[in-house]
């Protein structure tokens, strides 16, 4: 018996799908190895991709090796999710240009650009769709982010295999693609379960006349991505948030973690979903123009938490309370969900290896101090 909605592509013929791709106009995207870390390039071709290389991640630590496999996509992820392909970290909004009597501001909107990205995983495309919700559903719709995004095919790519750092499946998150795709990808042996996500998904799989799938491995590809949910060895308990972080807020734990941490940015830059960003002014040498242009920024910056003369968030303490209870609390009260996808990139990317699972479970241990509601009755008492 076949599946009708699971087609199968070999191995070999994954260059007949990249060449579907180019002829209805895309850039492809995809995870190639350079500098000793995967990282999204422009390819063309199928050696482009990094066959036979697997990543391995702990707190702190980032290390690519050649198995010598034909395994093409083996690596999980590097640094870099799908925000930059729609959150772009520089993006011109404004040419300013001194105009007699006066001045004029010409909006500049960037040109929506088809690229297929092929080797996102569950984790990218769960970061995505908060990015969506933030800057296309909410009352201000970002024009920029929307052209950008209007040009965008994602080829997904499920998890057979976790890393010690990836917590997904306790965020309902991955590893095994459930929405937001055009098409998803079971690497199993020597080939690939299609299963198509949109109608643009479904008429490039028609280009391809692939055959459909047989039971068996479509049972194959459920159990290997269910092992990979049960080998992960992170997770992050979700059961007392929003409030119990909250709660939280004068816990001795803080401290800890403020001495360790550099206030570098990495976490927000690697993460997914972080949106924190700064305008600047860059005038050109005549000064007759300028360019306003929004740039990423990080709440960890002393710069971030300048506000009218005074710094709200002084110490690296402060910052670090703020940037895991709006992931982590406010974060789900603002938007309907939570900040953090289970990636674990802030964990591998860490310079010092923080871990906000193993940090979380200090700060929501019960009893560790009491509740806001216990606090006030116990002043009232007084």
């Amino acid at each position: 018996m076949a599946d009708d909605n699971h087609q199968v592509l070999p191995l070999t013929h994954l260059q007949r799908l990249l060449d579907a791709l180019s002829t209805k106009g895309y850039r492809i995207v995809g995870p190639t190895v350079r500098d000793g870390s995967v990282v999204w390039e422009t390819i063309r071709f199928v050696l482009d991709l990094p066959i036979g290389w697997r990543d391995q991640q702990e707190p702190g630590r980032y290390r690519l090796e050649q198995t010598g496999s034909q395994e093409i996509f083996g690596v999980v992820h590097g640094p870099q999710s799908l925000k930059p392909f729609v959150f772009s970290p520089h993006e011109p909004l404004l040419y300013i240009e001194r105009a007699e009597g006066g001045f004029s501001a010409q909006p500049r909107l960037p040109q929506s650009e088809k690229i297929a990205i092929i080797g996102a995983r569950a984790c990218d495309l769960a970061g995505l769709a908060v990015q969506d919700r933030i800057f296309l559903h909410g009352e201000y719709r970002d024009t920029c982010y929307a052209a950008r995004r209007e040009g965008l095919f994602v080829i997904a790519v499920n998890c057979t295999r976790a890393l010690p750092t990836c917590f997904c499946a306790s965020m309902d998150t991955g590893p095994c693609t459930k929405n937001g795709f055009d098409l998803t990808l079971t690497e199993i042996d020597d080939h690939l379960l299609v299963e198509a996500g949109s109608e643009a998904g479904s008429d490039l799989l028609s280009a391809l006349s692939l055959s459909p799938a047989p039971h068996e491995a479509i049972d194959e590809a459920a159990a290997r991505v269910d092992a990979c949910a049960q080998s992960q060895v992170r997770r992050l308990d979700r059961a007392r948030l929003p409030q119990a972080l909250y709660d939280a807020h004068d816990h001795p734990r803080w401290d800890d973690v403020a001495a360790r941490c550099l206030a570098c940015a990495n976490c927000t830059m690697a993460c997914p979903t972080c949106f924190c960003h700064t305008v600047e002014e860059t005038p050109d040498l005549t000064r007759q123009r300028t360019e306003h242009a929004r740039l990423w920024d990080s709440c960890f910056t002393q710069e971030h938490g300048y506000i009218h003369g005074k710094n709200i968030r002084p110490t690296i303490k402060d910052r670090y309370r703020l940037w895991l209870t709006h992931k982590l609390a406010s974060w789900i009260d603002q938007f309907g969900t939570s900040g953090c996808v289970g990636c674990g990139r802030c964990i591998t990317w860490c310079p010092v290896g923080i871990d906000l699972t193993e940090e979380l479970s200090v700060l929501l241990k019960p009893g560790e101090q009491p509740s806001a509601v216990n606090r006030q009755e116990e002043a009232s008492d007084e």
